[in-house]
Order: structure tokens, then sequence, then C-alpha cells
């Protein structure tokens, strides 16, 4: 039989088949080369066989990832290098990126739409989860989606919404440092819509190593913003820091967004400072 892992306790895997449930082991050498919830496998008594996965995300564990929600909200205070690094990871991981901006009965139209002017390349969906305004989130579900976000911008209380029940757990956020306590603790995928959404850890526990694989030359292929601009460039090695350089002057002409490119700049820098070691 086939079927999809849905959730890992120890060495326990809840596999999805034909609408039902089976709660297995995993035989010899798919034991030991680890078996993830997202894995598509073969099974009878036992797990017997694991399907090439599509990507895989270490931290958190979970496999062939179609599409990453990345959850916004205006408490607490976005962490924008951090979203224009998962950004770069789905890329290159073949994830779609979706921008979620969660909690907007409390969000000012300028806060969402200074995000919509840095990010028009992606889909952008607005939610509240404390209303119930989740439909256009729903409407996205297909394959297998994760949630990528700070803690306390709402990623549990949006799965909650879809679900119609309490089943993920919610932190608070602290009043005095405005910063999420983590609550998610186990990966599990849930089934809303026409997919499966998983509830992954904060930004501060997703493997971000990759990003940092990229070379300095390669970093402004990741910003689809740049790709106009970069064409006006004097010299093809252009790093776009200075000199005659057509992303300076699209930024300059207000037709690139200063803190993507704030953000670029940022992210070089830390690109250069690995390749000193």
């Amino acid at each position: 039989m086939q079927g999809l892992v849905i959730k890992k306790n120890a060495t326990l895997f809840s596999i999805e088949s034909n609408n039902h449930i089976y709660v297995l082991n995993a035989m010899g050498k798919n034991k030991e080369g680890g078996i993830f919830v997202g894995d598509k496998v073969e099974f009878n008594e036992s797990i017997t066989k694991v399907y090439t996965r599509k990507n895989l995300l270490i931290r958190p564990p979970l496999a062939n990832i179609d599409k990453m929600f990345l959850v916004i909200a205006l408490k607490p205070k976005p962490d924008f290098v951090l979203i224009d690094k998962m950004i770069i990871y789905c890329m290159l991981n073949n994830i779609e990126p979706i921008i979620v901006i969660n909690k907007c009965d409390i969000a000012d139209n300028l806060f969402i739409k200074e995000i919509e002017n840095d990010y028009f390349f992606l889909t952008i969906l607005k939610t509240s989860a404390k209303d119930g305004d989740t439909s256009s989130l729903k409407e996205q579900i297909y394959g297998i989606c994760a949630f990528a976000g700070q803690s306390a911008v709402g990623k549990s209380s949006l799965i909650n919404s879809m679900l119609g029940y309490q089943e993920t757990s919610i932190g608070d956020i602290s009043k005095k440092i405005e910063r999420g306590k983590q609550t998610t603790r186990i990966v599990s995928l849930y089934k809303i819509g026409n997919g499966y959404i998983a509830d992954t850890a904060g930004f501060s526990m997703l493997d971000l190593s990759l990003v940092s694989k990229i070379t300095t030359r390669e970093l402004s292929s990741y910003y689809p913003d740049f790709i106009k601009a970069r064409e006006e460039c004097k010299y093809r090695s252009c790093l776009h820091e200075s000199g005659e350089c057509g992303v300076i002057n699209y930024v300059n002409n207000g037709k690139i967004s200063c803190r993507r490119y704030r953000n670029y700049l940022k992210i070089l820098n830390e690109l250069k400072d690995k390749t000193c070691y």
C-alpha cells in the first residue's frame, strides 16, 4: 500500500492512505535513512519504502513541501531580512512562497500597503484568525503546505480557525518585549481544503544554512524585483553596491523598495563575511 506520513511520534509513524490512518514502525534501511512527516511511502505491516523527496527541511523535519506561507503581522514587529531569506530558501528548494498578513484587524493600511509594494511579485493574502477571516488562505492550500514566521504571528491560530476547533497550542505575546513564546513542538500535517498544512516552528528554528551557500554574485538573481534593473548595470559582475548600477538607480527613482534593497545589502555582507573564513 502507498500513503503519506502525517505525523511522527518517537519511532511510530502515522500514515494516511485511502482515508484511513495507520500507525506503524519502519523497517531496517528505511528506519536508518530517516523518515519525515510529508514523506510518501509504501507499507504493509511496517514502512518498506520511502519515495524520492522533492525537498526536505531538517529543522523542523518536513518533506515534500509545495507551498510555504510566510506569516507576518504588525505585532510582533516583522524581521524583513529573515523574510527575504525565507523567500530565497523557497526558491532554492522549489517551494512557492506566499506572504500572509495576519491580524489584519489591527494592521493599518500603511503597513499592508508597504508589504504589498515590497513583495508585489508574490501572492499576498490578508487574514485575521481572531475574526475567522481565513477563506483566502484556505483556497490556496494545495499539496503539502507549511507555515513559517516569528512566534506569536498567529500560525497556530490560523490553523485552528480553518479547522474550526482547537487542535494546536497557541502562545501569547510577552507584553514586555512583544516577542512570542514558542509553542509548537511536534510537526503534524492537518487535512485542510484540497491539501495539508503543517504547523512549523518560528524563523529562528528553520534551517537557513542553504541560503549561505549561494555566492555574492548569485544573490541578486533571487530578487525578482531586481531583474529589469540589473540589465542596466554597466558591469555584468556588479554587486549593486555602488558605481553605475541599474539597481541603485531604480532604488533612487522609487522603482525598487528601499527596504528590499537594504535587506539585500545585509544578506550580501553576511555572504561576504562567510567567504573570509
